[in-house]
């Protein structure tokens, strides 16, 4: 492998470090204008977007903290869009788009966008950002179908790169073709967002390069790479040699379909590190496949985490990540293969990595998370506007166990994203929230438990609706590591409690009426160590919590709690805890 050479200028170090820091400042600034000048709620407050700075090669920099989907694709998506667009056919104020899933992030409602940045006639720079669109056309609502979609054409609009603003101005022909093509104007909004933030990013990196002189800020940002290549090689060489296996399954494809196997070997080698996914099962027809940007993305974040989990991501960290995955598995589909609800795999590339890595760094990895239920209600006519209506109604679980922490409560990983308030989905859909809480002893046992999962129940207001629904761990749980056990599987329910209540599949379109209420539950994150370990005053903390009944306290941790008032009985748990085998007290040394 070839070593990212700096180049030959002599970089005074508080300029250095200033540039960096006014590079990182600048992708978050970013963040902040397309966040802050969205229109809908998946960029507007589910943070479904990422944002990123590179240099005229087109070597990714610099990055905002967003999504590691997105992150992780960016330095080989700008590469390829700018096959089509040399040096030379952009000037100041254009904008490349491109959503194509085999360029992209693996699905159509991910738009990039592209910016160069000119210092005079000297290309310095580019400012890149990309936006979670709620919805590019296609057969449902929010183009994440998974049921009844074999190929691309069938999920959206697609748009190989494609010039959208020339000189500041949009190209009003492109986006009266989106706007024909998707269900909410929404979209629209979304682009000129996204245009915005990087007029933002370009104003800074112009600033930046005036300042220090195109020579020096180039130097700057090439050092940057060199710097960070030399500390991953670092953490690399820390690491044991050799080649570890892992494996996982995703629950099926749809009702009445196999489930996907996952098949991980992950080898530490001298320079760097191999993710290979032989043995991983087939593409599929249906609409999750993970084209293999995607699939280094999140390869990639689960890495990284463990590698340098504090360092800023750019090309010279990535580059010392090789993906493999045979082409016509699940994980690198044959171009024109449907992948539209592709984030319900991203928890299990993600985790079959991680999986591997605990065999590496057991320290310094975490158990399966809960995951997210992720559905769309969407319906012809709101009565409170008279038009039609789309809303994204995610419910995000916890995260798993750590060998040192507890794993968070309703927090998503590997992904950034939120629980989108409820305010906010009631104002953009015909729905009330009735309920929105942690299930009681739903997380992974462990000495230290996996985040509990989430309970989330809608009740639509309109009379007629769809539900879009995309989520996984319906089958096979959570995992937990050394002796922690696994979180509870995940479910979505209609009706529940009342003569019509019925179990829906993880991943369908289902008709919905006036006063039908969606009860979606997330799974329960992994536990990490034997449950006998956990600390007797953490578990009196969750019962007292609500989180982990007397029965569970007794019957798994081994800790006995009167109940009134809520207490540990000493004496019974000693007797308890002098039951527990002697191969878990050897964790416990």
């Amino acid at each position: 492998m070839s070593s990212i050479e700096p180049l030959d200028t002599t970089i005074d170090p508080v300029t250095f470090s200033v540039v960096w820091g006014g590079l990182l400042s600048t992708a978050a600034e970013m963040g902040s204008t397309l966040l802050r000048t969205a229109y809908s709620m998946t960029v507007r407050e589910g943070s479904d977007f990422s944002t990123g700075v590179f240099d005229a090669e087109g070597n990714m920099v610099a990055q905002g903290d967003y999504s590691p989907g997105h992150l992780g694709s960016m330095a080989f998506t700008v590469r390829q869009m700018l096959d089509y667009y040399p040096v030379g056919s952009l000037g100041p104020g254009d904008a490349v788009i491109c959503n194509d899933p085999t360029i992209g992030s693996g699905h159509l409602p991910d738009f990039f966008m592209v910016t160069p940045v000119y210092l005079g006639e000297r290309l310095v720079g580019y400012a890149v950002n990309i936006a979670h669109h709620i919805d590019v056309g296609g057969s449902a609502p929010g183009s994440e179908e998974v049921v009844g979609v074999r190929e691309t054409c069938q999920e959206g609009i697609r748009f190989l790169p494609t010039l959208l603003f020339r000189n500041g101005e949009p190209n009003r022909e492109i986006l009266r073709i989106v706007e024909a093509n998707v269900r909410v104007k929404d979209v629209i909004g979304d682009l000129h967002a996204q245009f915005a933030a990087n007029m933002v990013g370009a104003n800074r990196i112009r600033a930046l390069a005036e300042q220090y002189g195109p020579e020096q800020f180039a130097a700057c940002m090439r050092q940057i790479l060199v710097q960070s290549q030399e500390a991953m090689l670092a953490a690399i060489d820390e690491l044991p040699k050799g080649t570890y296996h892992f494996s996982d399954k995703l629950d099926d494809v749809g009702p009445g379909t196999e489930p996907v196997h996952m098949q991980m070997a992950l080898t530490i080698a001298e320079d760097r590190i191999i993710c290979d996914f032989e043995g991983t099962g087939p593409q599929r027809e249906a609409g999750m496949n993970a084209y293999m940007q995607y699939t280094r993305s999140y390869c990639i974040a689960a890495v990284k985490s463990v590698t340098l989990p504090r360092a800023p991501q750019n090309f010279g960290i990535i580059r010392c990540i090789e993906i493999r995955a045979p082409q016509g598995s699940f994980v690198n589909p044959r171009p024109g293969a449907a992948s539209g609800a592709r984030a319900v795999t991203a928890n299990r590339i993600y985790e079959v990595v991680m999986g591997a890595l605990a065999q590496v760094v057991p320290g310094r990895v975490i158990t399966a998370s809960s995951g997210f239920c992720n559905p769309k209600v969407s319906g012809a006519v709101s009565p409170f506007t008279g038009k039609p209506f789309l809303a994204w109604m995610s419910a995000v679980g916890g995260v798993g166990a750590h060998r040192h922490r507890d794993g968070q409560e309703a927090t998503t990983s590997p992904t950034n994203g939120t629980n989108t308030p409820v305010e906010v989905q009631e104002m953009n859909a015909p729905v009330f929230i009735e309920r929105m809480e942690l299930i009681p002893d739903s997380a992974g046992a462990g000495r230290f438990r996996g985040g509990m999962a989430l309970r989330k129940d809608l009740r639509l207001v309109a009379d007629v609706g769809l539900v879009t629904n995309l989520g996984d761990r319906y089958e096979n749980q959570p995992y937990g590591l050394e002796g922690g056990l696994s979180g509870i599987c995940a479910a979505t329910v209609l009706n529940p409690d009342t003569p019509e209540e019925r179990y829906l599949h993880s991943k369908g379109t289902y008709a919905l009426k006036k006063g039908d209420v969606l009860s979606m539950r997330t799974a329960g994150a992994g536990g990490f160590g034997a449950p006998q370990l956990r600390d007797p005053a953490r578990v009196l903390g969750d019962v007292r919590a609500g989180l982990v009944s007397i029965e569970a306290a007794r019957d798994i941790y081994a800790v006995a709690i009167r109940p009134a008032p809520v207490a540990i009985d000493e004496a019974a748990t000693a007797k308890l805890r002098a039951a527990t085998s002697p191969s878990v007290l050897e964790q416990a040394n």
